[in-house]
């Protein structure tokens, strides 16, 4: 009697173990299929971070055309967007932030968004937009083969046209003085291009940089009878103070070529650029394949945009303020 007992104790505990081991691998496999969990579900919803340096139209349009891109191709997203208001230590205050967010992917506009995000964020895939040359900033190994974590739409503005330009409309000038703001590595590269232009062309190119926005006034005045055109970059903190620009010099029957058509827009005299809402566009296709497809950020080269993404843009009144005949 005892023996038989026994014998069914253990029956209803072997029993019982087996399916407890088999409660377990049910249990598993139903936490991988939760659609939250899995990149490629048709209902994940992305968590997505924007840090912005500064408004301006440029800035504002490369977001823009981020976000129309996603929501165009349903890709289903939440989005914290920050702005820095062109503060450096703000940058880092939102980076630092992100951090924390368990973000799927960050965007990044322009360089010193990028370069924060780059330092703080680690693992997160970033795509950043508004960048001239990541490599030469310092935010991936080279720009055919970025590796890290980064990767981005350059907005490498077409220098050599624009100077072309400058020539076709202005053939008496020169003497052009480069504006810029020297704590942006972008607009020190575009500097550099801009001077290498103007000697081929046999223009005098002089520098003049601003260290911050409080320095547009008198570092424009100062240029006054000194410069037959001013170049301009994409510069940030000069496209946000670009109105105090566009005041003096017009002013003071003083051309400005720039290098983007915000700037126009604010009373610039002409611009050859590329379109920021185009940029964003690309940089929204990269975050696609990042998201989606599930290729690391350094797995992609940095992209930029082709010929057809410039437009020729000048500004009739600010033309006939200037005294030029535009053909």
């Amino acid at each position: 009697m005892f023996k038989k007992l026994l014998a069914s104790i253990l029956s209803v505990l072997m029993i019982i173990s087996l399916f407890a081991c088999g409660g377990g691998s049910n249990q598993q496999a139903q936490g991988t299929t939760n659609p939250n969990k899995e990149p490629n579900s048709p209902d994940k919803v992305y968590k997505i971070g924007t840090l912005q340096l500064v408004q301006h139209a440029a800035l504002d349009a490369s977001y823009n055309g981020f976000v129309d891109y996603l929501n165009e191709k349903g890709i289903k997203f939440t989005m914290d967007y920050q702005n820095a208001s062109g503060e450096q230590s703000a940058c880092e205050t939102i980076a630092e932030k992100f951090a924390n967010d368990g973000l799927d992917l960050c965007y990044a506009i322009a360089t010193p968004a990028a370069q924060s995000v780059n330092a703080h964020l680690e693992g997160t895939p970033i795509v950043a937009s508004a960048v001239t040359d990541p490599a030469a900033s310092g935010l991936c190994e080279s720009n055919d083969n970025p590796k890290g974590m980064l990767t981005a739409a350059s907005d490498l503005t077409p220098v050599e046209a624009q100077f072309d330009l400058l020539v076709e409309l202005l053939p008496n000038a020169k003497n052009v003085g480069i504006l810029y703001c020297s704590a942006e590595a972008n607009s020190k590269i575009q500097s550099d291009m801009a001077i290498k232009a103007a000697a081929s062309r046999n223009l005098n190119a002089t520098e003049y940089p601003v260290v911050n926005s409080n320095d547009i006034q008198s570092v424009v005045e100062s240029m006054i009878g000194k410069v037959d055109v001013v170049y301009v970059p994409t510069d940030n903190t000069i496209s946000a103070g670009f109105d105090t620009v566009a005041t003096i010099c017009n002013e003071n029957k003083l051309p400005t070529i720039v290098g983007e058509e915000g700037m126009v827009d604010k009373g610039g005299f002409a611009t050859y650029g590329i379109d920021y809402y185009s940029l964003g566009r690309v940089a929204g296709e990269i975050a696609e394949v990042i998201l989606v497809n599930r290729i690391k950020p350094g797995d992609i080269p940095v992209r930029y945009l082709n010929a057809n993404a410039c437009k020729r843009k000048i500004n009739e009144d600010t033309a006939k303020l200037l005294g030029i005949e535009v053909k």
